[in-house]
C-alpha cells in the first residue's frame, strides 16, 4: 500500500481509524481504502450513516453559533475533534466572533498531523494530541494554557467522541473532571450515538456496531437516560437533550432526513 505524502510516518496504514471513516462519510479526502472498505460495510447495514455524520456536523455549528451570538463564549475546547473538515470549530467560531480561541484534542496522529497543517497560520488556534481520559494532561498543555482562560467560561465539546468509550473506562468520571474544571457559565456541547431514533431494525443497526468492533474501535451505544448523566452539573438549555436535527434547526422538521434524527445532542450550562 502506497503511503500518501501527507499521511505522517508513524501511522499505520493498514488499520481503519474512526478519525479517517468519520472522514469519509464527510466526503473528506483524508482517508485510506482500509478505511473507506469498513465504511462501505457498516453502510450495507445502516446505509444513512453518512446523513447521521453530516447531521452532526451541522448540529456542531449551530451549537458554536449559540456559544458566540447568545451566551458571549469565545472560546472553545474540542475535543475528539477528530480531521478538520469545511465548516470546522474555528471557520464557525471565528465567522461569529474574530479572535474567537480553539483548541482542538485529539488522540489520532493523522487528526492532529492534519489540524496542525490547517491551523498553521491561525494564531487563535491550535491543536493538542492527548487523550480524553486524561482531563489533567489536557487542562495542563502549554496548547490551552496559551488560548484558554479557565477562569472564563468556555465551550467544551464533546461531539461523536463519548461513544468510543466503553464502560470500564469511566467516560463519567472523566465527563465530571473537565467540568468542574469550568467557570460558572461555560457550555457542554455533546453529540452521541444510541439505537434510539434510527430508522431501522435495532437488529440491523446491530450490524454496523459490530463493524466497529471488528476493527477494535467499539461503538458504544447508550440510551437518552444514560446520555443525560453526562450533563450531571448542568443546566440544559432548550430545548434540552434532543434528537441532533431536533436541536435548534435551521430547516423544517418535515425536509430532515429521518436518518438526522438518529443519536441525541445537547447543550448543558454550569451554574
Amino acid at each position: 500500500m502506497e503511503r500518501p505524502a501527507w499521511a505522517p510516518r508513524n501511522i499505520d496504514i493498514s488499520v481503519p481509524s474512526v478519525s479517517r471513516i468519520y472522514d469519509y462519510y464527510l466526503g473528506g479526502s483524508h482517508n485510506f481504502e482500509v478505511d473507506r472498505e469498513a465504511a462501505r460495510r457498516a453502510m450495507e447495514f445502516m446505509p444513512g450513516l453518512p446523513r447521521i455524520m453530516r447531521a452532526n456536523r451541522a448540529f456542531l455549528r449551530r451549537a458554536v453559533r449559540y456559544a458566540v451570538e447568545e451566551e458571549g463564549i469565545t472560546q472553545f475546547l474540542d475535543i475528539g475533534s477528530g480531521i478538520p473538515t469545511h465548516g470546522n470549530v474555528h471557520e464557525a467560531a471565528q465567522a461569529a466572533h474574530p479572535g474567537a480561541r480553539v483548541v482542538y484534542v485529539d488522540h489520532d496522529p493523522v487528526a492532529v498531523a492534519h489540524s496542525q497543517a490547517v491551523l498553521s497560520r491561525n494564531p487563535d488556534a491550535d491543536v493538542l494530541a492527548a487523550d480524553l481520559l486524561k482531563p489533567r494532561d489536557i487542562l495542563a498543555a502549554p496548547e490551552v494554557e496559551r488560548l484558554i482562560d479557565l477562569n472564563r467560561p468556555v465551550a467544551l465539546l464533546l461531539v461523536a467522541i463519548l461513544h468510543f468509550v466503553e464502560e470500564a473506562n469511566d467516560p463519567y468520571r472523566a465527563v465530571a473532571e473537565l467540568r468542574d474544571a469550568l467557570a460558572p457559565g461555560s457550555l457542554l456541547v455533546l453529540t452521541h450515538a444510541s439505537y434510539e431514533g434510527i430508522p431501522l431494525p435495532s437488529e440491523r443497526a446491530e450490524g454496523a456496531v459490530g463493524v466497529y468492533k471488528d476493527i477494535r474501535n467499539p461503538l458504544i451505544m447508550r440510551s437518552r437516560e444514560e446520555i443525560a448523566r453526562f450533563f450531571e452539573g448542568y443546566d440544559m438549555v432548550e430545548p434540552g437533550l434532543v434528537p441532533m436535527a431536533d436541536w435548534r434547526p435551521d430547516t423544517a422538521r418535515e425536509d430532515e432526513d429521518p436518518y438526522a434524527f438518529a443519536g441525541f445532542a445537547g447543550v448543558g450550562r454550569t451554574a
